[in-house]
């Protein structure tokens, strides 16, 4: 979208969406996975320290601190300030990526709503009866909770590890999974394990919490008035004795996600052009703010909180939590006290079973109706994978034991954690033996996807390449002005000239904003159309995106052997221009604001687009239409 055409920029070979939101599934997997690292280290150093000094360990994190304001305040340790505190950071992520799924993800096709609803609380269901089955009628009974929730960074993190042969749809499904697990593990924190409440301080919390939602409804979109009625509310939850993580997810869900909208990004180019021509403060203060205001306030806070959290709030909580002093003795007492062992087997064998088992019980009762978004064999690899708990569980374990039985829950949470993924691996290699067409069922299934595409490709009106009946459909919203169109346009031959079973159609989506000559080179090839030229002239705009003034669009059709005559006709008349107008329109219904933007069968294409990338897609495409046929 920019006039360069370097292609070693940051943005080469990426699609519009990747490009302006950096894909954002994928970039929140990203983090994840690369948080996982970190936290792994941190963990493995708060093993160390405790083995190797657990009387400074203790120290450190036993070391009270307050926070005074006027004659109240608020004093804890500094254990109690990263859980309670930063963690509520984590948990307002946390929040983020639920309502984005429920807004723009796999959540937005609210029929798909009950099957990972399903799997999530079937996750946590197995996992606490198991807890319950080993600690029944003891005291300790009551720290069911510790073995419900999965971590969701080290369980990604572990998944790219040992599971990456594993369809990409599986992160979604398990992260969507795992959103409705910390979704409930947080009200059971709130409910369960808040104790002494103080009902004034909690009407207090309740209060501000009102205000925010009347000031979200309102429209007000200072993030400084929020993050000080957020501090207040999680000020008077810790006094009311509830949980006060639970705010941030709360303000998380609160936070609506939304596309990039064309109209939002015309805008934006407008006052960047202002500012442009009259670099002053106060067109740079407008610039930036429509800028910001063209992503929604949940992918923006998410890039901006997302990676600190991963990186530094969840490994410090490790640090703070994960250290535990072993020995021969703790082992053996630990192996045997009911309370590791409910955690262990509860993770290790209820989360495979409650996921699994769930996900098919919602299939059976609902006919086939609901299925899960890949095949059998990668379910029972996301469900095994589930079984890595370690943050909320290592939370609810703080809140509800103190002594050898904290230790006892650590170090069943930490060995759920090695043997989930262990049995994850072996999926994974079990898959792999099976015969290659019973593999593909079981790592693909048979679910219908998500069509992206509100307008589908009609034969009598779209510009179309290859096979009219080619079972794979390669959309491209393009602008003739755009640089990336011109790169892509090279992968997009290769692709029609090593697949003779895909079909290509063109959408114009022109970005007058930014690209002038955008629409009347789009007029240009409705009119070469007339004259049954489109494609002809398709590629010479790709080809020639430098010279695409009038009198170059009237070289080019005499180039072409077409009427030059009544080619100027038709561009005087804005022949075309209704098409144009539709596929601009189908365009915004599809949710696309840059170009090029691809869509694989319906399903918006996401990432590069080289010719590896895209072939990728069109195979996936053909073996999900092999295994539904």
């Amino acid at each position: 979208m920019t006039e360069s055409r370097d292609e070693s920029g940051p943005f080469a070979g990426r699609t519009a969406w990747a490009r302006s939101l950096r894909t954002p599934l994928r970039q929140f997997l990203r983090t994840e996975t690369g948080g996982a690292t970190v936290l792994l280290a941190a963990t493995l150093a708060a093993l160390i320290w405790a083995n190797a000094d657990a009387g400074s360990y203790e120290r450190l994190w036993g070391t009270e601190a307050s926070v005074t304001f006027g004659g109240t305040g608020i004093s804890q340790d500094l254990r109690d300030w990263v859980n309670g505190g930063l963690m509520t950071v984590f948990f307002f992520v946390v929040g983020l990526e639920a309502r984005r799924e429920f807004d723009v993800g796999e959540l937005r096709d609210r029929r798909r709503l009950a099957l990972p609803l399903a799997a999530g609380l079937g996750g946590m269901m197995a996992p606490i009866a198991i807890y319950l089955a080993f600690n029944a009628g003891q005291p300790t009974a009551h720290g069911w909770g510790i073995a419900m929730s999965t971590d969701t960074a080290f369980a990604l993190g572990v998944l790219a590890l040992v599971g990456r042969r594993f369809p990409a749809r599986l992160r979604a499904y398990l992260l969507t999974a795992t959103v409705v697990d910390d979704v409930v593990a947080l009200a059971v924190i709130g409910i369960y394990y808040s104790e002494d409440v103080h009902a004034p301080a909690l009407l207090a919390a309740l209060g501000v919490f009102a205000v925010i939602v009347a000031i979200r409804a309102a429209g007000v979109r200072q993030f400084g008035v929020y993050v000080l009625l957020g501090v207040g509310a999680w000020a008077a939850l810790e006094s009311s004795g509830v949980e006060p993580v639970v705010i941030g997810l709360a303000m998380g869900l609160l936070t609506y996600a939304h596309p990039a909208a064309r109209s939002d990004l015309e805008r934006a180019s407008e006052v960047f052009r202002l500012f442009r021509e009259q670099p002053t403060p106060e067109y740079a203060r407008s610039a930036q703010t429509n800028v910001a205001a063209a992503i929604s306030p949940n992918d923006r806070l998410q890039l901006l909180i997302h990676p600190w959290t991963s990186y530094v709030i969840v490994p410090l909580f490790a640090l703070a939590n994960a250290g535990i002093s072993i020995s021969g003795d703790f082992l053996g007492r630990a192996f045997t006290s009911p309370v590791t062992l409910g955690v262990l087997v509860g993770y290790v064998a209820g989360k495979p079973v409650g996921i699994l088992g769930f996900s098919w019980l919602v299939t059976r009762l609902s006919r086939g109706r609901l299925r899960p978004p890949v095949g059998w064999a990668a379910v029972a690899g996301g469900g095994t994978v589930a079984g890595v708990g370690f943050t909320v569980a290592l939370l609810i374990a703080a809140l509800t034991f103190t002594g050898p039985r904290l230790e006892e829950a650590k170090i069943g949470i930490l060995s759920a954690a090695l043997v989930a993924t262990v049995l994850t691996w072996a999926v994974v290699r079990a898959t792999w033996l099976l015969p290659p067409a019973w593999r593909l069922r079981a790592l693909l299934g048979t679910a219908e996807t998500i069509i992206d595409l509100a307008a589908p490709v009609d034969s009598e009106r779209d510009h179309i390449r290859g096979p009219a009946r080619a079972p794979v459909t390669v959309v491209e919203y393009g602008d003739f002005e755009c640089p990336y169109c011109g790169q892509a346009e090279d992968v997009i031959r290769e692709l029609l000239a090593d697949y003779g079973d895909v079909r290509y159609v063109w959408r114009h989506l022109p970005l007058t904003d930014v690209h002038p000559q955008a629409q009347l080179a789009a007029q240009a090839a409705e009119a070469a159309a007339e004259q049954g030229a489109f494609w002809e002239m398709h590629d010479l705009l790709l080809d020639r995106q430098d010279a695409l003034q009038p009198k170059d669009l009237v070289r080019y059709a005499a180039e072409l052997g077409l009427d030059v005559d009544r080619f100027r006709a038709d561009l005087r008349a804005n022949v075309g221009t209704d098409r144009i107008a539709e596929d601009v329109d189908s365009a915004d219904l599809s949710g696309v604001s840059g170009t090029p933007t691809f869509f694989v069968n319906g399903r918006r294409h996401t990432g590069a687009y080289d010719i590896t990338a895209l072939s990728a897609a069109v195979k996936t495409a053909r073996k999900a239409i092999a295994l539904r046929s």
